[in-house]
């Protein structure tokens, strides 16, 4: 052994040896080449130095009482405590799709979850959150690895989840209004991040497939269905956002006969619209990247219209745009600040009135730390999930 041991010490010594020379050669080749690079090394490690400490004091310093104090506003905003239940089974629903998901399929979705998961943790384990919402909470990620399990066991659950994925809004908006036997939530007093996601999730979900058929249409040999969805997207892509969200909120329900909706619905359409538009010429600029030879090679094969849209142009033109469509459903997401103008307090609107107590007077910056952190953490996941999946769909391989 002792002989061993002598023999192996060297041999250790020497792979030590090997990465201080490649860490001593790495820091030459890329932060101490010439004169130049050494400067302005110094220089970035001064300002990041400062820049850590400047950011370490004032978190250290501030005074987050305003943030733990509205953690309720900020993300259900008003919804009445006693119902605040309903959310929760929404949040159980998705964690056991979630979880089903990530055993049924693999892949991205796992990283997905896991992120769910590390954020349901963080929220049950900081001290000011209820405690009956720390068991929810841990609940929730707990169900996520739980139906890990089933869905990895169970593989026929593949196709009846999409299902399931396609009804899960329309189910959560459901249990929110109470089946139609408890008496409903008003979309009145809904607000903070919830209304958010809401809002977001619906004028994703509905927006893709109407900016489908608007590219599609638009490339259409049928004058009527051509100019018809050149002019809508044109009329939309032509106006700002908040143009269209006062139209939804003033006009929407003259054309609709004098149907009621409320502020919530109506800012779910022009959301939907206003997206449509924008997909759409995304999408149809992946339609246009296709070469000729893939449609005339589909209808030598005997495929009618329909099947070489649908099989053939179809996804090659989607996989193509795949980070252009991701980005504009950031922008979706992040735009829905702007219900604020309508009356709707949405995640950064609930931030705005709890800043405007005068019991918090000067305490906004805390304030504004937290919403942007939420806001980059979702948006980050989003953009994470696209690279991924373009990745293994191969996109810009050869």
């Amino acid at each position: 052994m002792d002989n061993i041991q002598l023999n192996t010490e060297p041999v250790l010594e020497t792979k030590k040896l090997n990465k201080q020379k490649k860490l001593q050669l790495w820091l030459k080749n890329n932060l101490f080449k010439d004169w130049k690079n050494a400067i302005l090394t110094i220089v970035t490690l001064m300002v990041t130095i400062y820049l850590l400490t400047r950011i370490g004091k004032f978190l250290l310093a501030s005074e987050w009482g305003v943030v733990t104090d509205n953690l309720r506003l900020l993300f259900v905003g008003q919804f009445p405590i006693e119902e605040i239940w309903r959310l929760w089974i929404s949040l159980l629903l998705l964690s056991v799709f979630l979880g089903t998901t990530w055993g049924a399929w693999r892949g991205i979705i796992g990283h997905v979850a896991i992120s769910l998961s590390i954020l349901l943790v963080i929220f049950g384990v900081i001290p000011y959150t209820a405690m009956e919402s720390k068991v929810y909470l841990f609940t929730s990620a707990a169900v996520i690895f739980l139906f890990y399990f089933i869905g990895k066991y169970v593989p026929k659950l593949k196709i009846p989840l999409l299902i399931l994925w396609i009804l899960y809004i329309p189910i959560t908006l459901s249990i929110i209004n109470g089946f139609g036997v408890l008496e409903p939530v008003k979309t009145n007093i809904w607000g903070g991040f919830l209304l958010t996601l809401v809002i977001a999730s619906v004028a994703i979900i509905c927006s893709f497939p109407l900016g489908l058929l608007l590219a599609v249409g638009r490339r259409s040999k049928l004058p009527i269905i051509k100019y018809c969805c050149i002019l809508y997207i044109e009329l939309i892509r032509g106006m700002p956002l908040i143009m269209v969200l006062f139209i939804a909120q003033l006009l929407l329900p003259m054309f609709l006969g004098g149907i009621e909706l409320d502020n919530v619905v109506r800012a779910m359409i022009a959301f939907t619209l206003f997206s449509a538009a924008y997909l759409a010429e995304n999408i149809r600029g992946g339609l246009q990247s296709i070469p000729r030879g893939q449609f005339e090679a589909a209808q030598a094969l005997g495929l009618n219209n329909f099947k070489v849209m649908i099989f053939v142009i179809l996804p090659q033109a989607l996989k193509a745009v795949i980070p252009a469509m991701v980005g504009q459903f950031i922008s979706i997401f992040k735009d829905t600040s702007l219900v604020a103008v309508i009356g709707l307090a949405d995640f950064l609107g609930m931030g705005k009135k709890i800043a405007a107590n005068p019991e918090y007077l000067g305490k906004y910056m805390e304030l504004y730390i937290v919403i942007a952190f939420i806001y980059f953490i979702f948006c980050f996941l989003m953009s994470h999930v696209s690279k991924h999946i373009e990745k293994s769909l191969g996109v810009g391989t050869r």
